[in-house]
């Protein structure tokens, strides 16, 4: 073996989770683009979807991301009328997020995404299964350094 083949792309798990990732997104992008809708502003959407109300810091905890990636899209979702932005009472520290009328109503039209986008994945629902429980084994460990 080579000292060098740690390094072939073809041994790096990183690869092909990278190459996955921006491949699902691209099939989501038909189906998200009638929404007026990103990928990422989906995820978010699906979480006001499920809460209602969230707070930035909980929302970028939740789908991992930091607020210089956060706060322009939800700046974007607020402009396209789907969410609104506040200060919270009990503490003006914390900023709100939460659906308008419109972004309540953009739930019902998303309700055909995922069957659609599950038609153009080769996997079956043990396969899906088996790589979800997989993904967020790796997400919920705990860093070692």
């Amino acid at each position: 073996m080579d000292k060098y083949d740690l390094l072939k792309l073809n041994h790096q798990l990183c690869f092909p989770l990278y190459a996955a990732s921006k491949e699902i997104i691209r099939r989501y992008r038909p189906y998200l683009e009638p929404l007026d809708l990103t990928y990422t502003q989906y995820i978010a959407m699906m979480v006001l979807w499920e809460r209602g109300e969230v707070s930035v810091k909980s929302l970028g905890e939740r789908l991992y991301l930091d607020s210089g990636t956060l706060t322009p899209m939800l700046k974007m979702l607020e402009s396209k009328g789907f969410v609104q932005r506040k200060r919270s009472k009990e503490d003006e520290r914390v900023l709100l997020v939460s659906l308008t009328e419109r972004g309540a109503a953009l739930r019902e039209e998303a309700l055909k995404v995922p069957q659609q986008l599950e038609k153009r994945l080769p996997l079956s629902d043990r396969e899906g299964a088996v790589l979800y429980q997989l993904l967020y084994k790796i997400l919920d460990a705990p860093q070692k350094e």
